[in-house]
């Protein structure tokens, strides 16, 4: 999915004067810091577009082609340091006009609304003017209105991006009813409600581990029995938790073992975006509480299909209780390193994807 930022030009990327004339290179000026925050925001994936009406500058008979040498000159300058727009966009018009491509009308950026790759979750719209965030509404992404002062092109890259990664999961069957929240950069609030109470315990062993938020409610049928409530619940979390990571751009990647007296849990893990589980377990009992032992690999089975994670897990021990919850304690360790955001931006594959 592409990550798209739909930028202004006239004081959000060009500095405007105070006469607000900049048609000519002598009153040429960047905005500050733009060119750091632009190549941080690359770093993390996202891909430009200059979107921009034309009629705010210079004097009122001012046109778009007497300002082609300033903007040729800005994109000369950014691409200079690596920074390039996918497409620059210009309305000809003037307001007078009434044309279908005057922002914040979307006439411009019609074919991206009609692109299945864009990623409208985190993608935005950034400019200086009321337009430019009604623009962000009509597309139907974030907008974020830069002012010097307030808002600058610093904070707007650190908003972007080291925003938390959270996702929200809503599952509704005619056997389960599940919300999942989870914020991988937050370690509160923790909170589980499946009518099982040593599968809570568990999951709590999960969210405390990993150092995340996580919070779980399922209404299932377990007048009939814990399995439909044991699997949804680990398919509705390992969805939530591919959301959360998004591009996976910047994290560790793998996680690794957990001892718990006499019992111990390996537990290795590959956010790779391939599904596979090869689970090593011989639990002397066939019930913890009202968690049926069986279905122990049967959630790790359900969560490693919707996570796209690799992960390999074997427990030896006595005594059963020990047994698993050493495997869901060794699972969240593994999680805390793999989703951990490392100092970098890039994604930790030879391929460039996860």
């Amino acid at each position: 999915m592409k990550k798209l930022l739909f930028l202004d030009r006239d004081g959000t990327l060009i500095a405007e004067p105070v006469d607000q004339q900049i048609d000519r290179l002598d009153k040429f000026a960047l905005e500050p810091e733009v060119i750091p925050a632009l190549r941080r925001l690359r770093d993390a994936g996202y891909a430009f577009v200059m979107v921009t009406n034309q009629d705010g500058l210079g004097t009122p008979s001012f046109r778009e082609h007497e300002f082609r040498p300033l903007q040729d000159l800005l994109l000369h300058i950014l691409a200079s340091q690596g920074i390039t727009f996918e497409a620059v966009r210009v309305c000809p018009h003037t307001a007078a006009d009434r044309c279908d491509c005057r922002k914040p009308k979307p006439g411009l950026v019609l074919d991206y609304l009609r692109d299945p790759a864009w990623d409208r979750a985190s993608s935005a719209v950034i400019g200086d003017r009321e337009t430019d965030l009604q623009l962000a509404a009509a597309l139907g992404v974030r907008g974020l209105r830069y002012d010097r002062q307030k808002l600058g092109w610093t904070e707007i890259a650190r908003l972007l991006v080291d925003a938390p990664r959270r996702a929200l999961v809503r599952r509704e069957t005619k056997e389960t009813k599940i919300t999942v929240a989870v914020d991988l950069d937050a370690p509160a609030p923790v909170s589980f409600q499946t009518g099982l109470g040593f599968f809570d315990h568990m999951l709590e062993q999960i969210a405390r581990n990993a150092g995340i938020s996580l919070v779980i409610t399922c209404d299932g049928d377990l007048h009939i029995d814990e399995h439909h409530t044991i699997e949804d619940v680990g398919l509705a979390l390992g969805t939530a938790l591919k959301q959360a990571l998004g591009d996976k751009r910047g994290i560790g990647r793998y996680g690794f073992v957990m001892p718990m007296d006499e019992a111990r849990a390996d537990v290795a893990l590959d956010l790779c975006g391939r599904a596979w589980l090869v689970f090593e377990a011989d639990f002397p009992r066939e019930h913890v509480g009202q968690l049926p032992t069986e279905m122990v690999s049967h959630f790790f089975k359900s969560l490693s299909d919707t996570l796209g994670a690799t992960l390999h897990m074997k427990v030896t021990g006595d005594n059963t209780h020990h047994m698993i919850e050493a495997l869901f304690k060794g699972f969240g360790r593994a999680l805390r390193p793999a989703v951990a955001r490392t100092a970098g931006s890039e994604i930790p594959s030879s391929k460039g994807v996860l």
